[in-house]
């Protein structure tokens, strides 16, 4: 009985480290988000000065980089202190994986600069530069997200995530409708470009609303200002139905404007999913630290009957009930969380389903990563079935597509 208390508090010691790793995680994650952020601020005035052709927001550019240069060192330095221990990391090899593509990406961001200052880039390839530089960062994060052990942690952090990758979804609203308004007229694919953004903003929002806690959910629907909705949402019908007119300032101006008002809230709905992450996982080191001490008590109590003789005195029948009653316990507990934690990973589990049919279709009909999510979504319109089963069918066929 000794024997197997003393595994159980093994056990325990390694529940309370996994989830000291986890605050951790949670704290990268907060910082990479305000990183995002100031991105996204920086990509939205890099398009409008090009569009502009360098008439607007030369001055609000340049100020800004200074904004992202100092959260790039935190996230960098962040970043490094998670490599003193690599050991530690869970899922570790694609953690620093995508650490190392995103660090990549940063290592270009002052030649972009230095084109975008010149204008010898255009808005849309500056805008997707930044695209995949703020996709190489939430990459970070999903890996970050997939390797939660703790089923509540990982609710709240599929919870951040999703609401985080709504977010860069509407920065690219923003970046699309201001270079449409800005020529003043929109293409076919503009328009579907315009409509599959909208969509995947209310997919990642949806997801948002079934993971994150209820008081997070509140704070979210408190952040939105119903008149800057109503506001982005006049705006969506006049780009989408421009048909070729001189640029309009005053349309940029305002489609700006209530897109960053909306950003803007998005962030504060950030900290507050941030915070609530740290108080999440100070509460859960605080149980198992005050679960291992009881536990402790009574591995103490086991030793100090054992030691009245050669052979001790038995086992007192209520202690020795006590110990079954924890050991069962905990192999309930962890049983329930590990039953809880696939619900939580389902959300992931599909995302990457998505991820692999859409590079299936990028690679066998050479299409881009636009057009295969396209193709995914009017596969699931036809047949009347969600995205992710499109997905997994596409994946379950892959050997026998043309062109392998």
């Amino acid at each position: 009985m000794k024997s197997a208390l003393s595994h159980l508090l093994a056990a325990r010691r390694c529940e309370i480290d996994e989830l000291e790793r986890l605050a951790h995680t949670s704290e990268l994650v907060g910082v990479i988000g305000r990183f995002i952020h100031a991105l996204q601020r920086e990509r939205g005035m890099s398009n409008i000065f090009l569009a502009s052709r360098g008439e607007r927001f030369a001055a609000m550019r340049l100020e800004q980089i200074p904004e992202c240069d100092a959260l790039q060192a935190v996230v960098v330095a962040s970043f490094d202190r998670l490599a003193l221990d690599a050991g530690a990391v869970r899922n570790g090899a694609r953690v620093f994986n995508r650490i190392a593509i995103a660090l990549d990406a940063l290592d270009g961001l002052p030649q972009l600069r230095t084109r975008i200052a010149a204008r010898a880039i255009s808005a849309r390839d500056a805008t997707a530069v930044l695209v995949r530089l703020i996709a190489s960062l939430l990459g970070v994060v999903f890996e970050a997200v997939d390797s939660a052990g703790d089923a509540e942690i990982s609710r709240a952090l599929v919870a951040m995530f999703h609401f985080m990758q709504g977010k860069e979804y509407a920065g690219q609203e923003r970046a699309h409708g201001a270079a449409v308004f800005a020529v003043g007229r929109i293409d076919a694919p503009g328009h579907e470009r315009w409509r599959l953004l909208i969509d995947q903003q209310q997919h990642c929002l949806d997801v948002f609303q079934e993971f994150a806690d209820p008081k997070v959910t509140a704070a979210e629907l408190a952040s939105c200002d119903h008149r800057t909705l109503v506001q982005i949402e006049r705006m969506r019908r006049i780009g989408q139905s421009l048909g070729g007119m001189p640029m309009d300032e005053s349309l940029v101006d305002a489609w700006y404007e209530c897109c960053t008002e909306r950003l803007d809230a998005m962030r504060t709905v950030e900290d507050v999913l941030a915070g609530h992450l740290r108080v999440l996982c100070g509460r859960k080191v605080g149980e198992a630290r005050d679960a291992l001490r009881d536990e402790q008590s009574t591995l103490d109590s086991l030793h100090r009957e054992a030691a009245g003789g050669p052979s001790g005195p038995p086992i007192g029948p209520q202690l020795e009930r006590s110990v079954i009653d924890m050991v069962h316990e905990q192999a309930l507990r962890l049983q329930e969380m590990h039953d809880e934690l696939e619900t939580a990973r389902s959300a992931l589990n599909e995302r990457k389903l998505i991820e692999r049919a859409k590079g299936i279709l990028m690679a066998h009909r050479h299409i881009s990563e636009e057009e295969a999510h396209r193709t995914l979504r009017q596969m699931a319109m036809n047949q009347k079935r969600r995205v992710a089963d499109i997905a997994q069918a596409l994946l379950a066929m892959a050997e026998v597509l043309p062109g392998r």
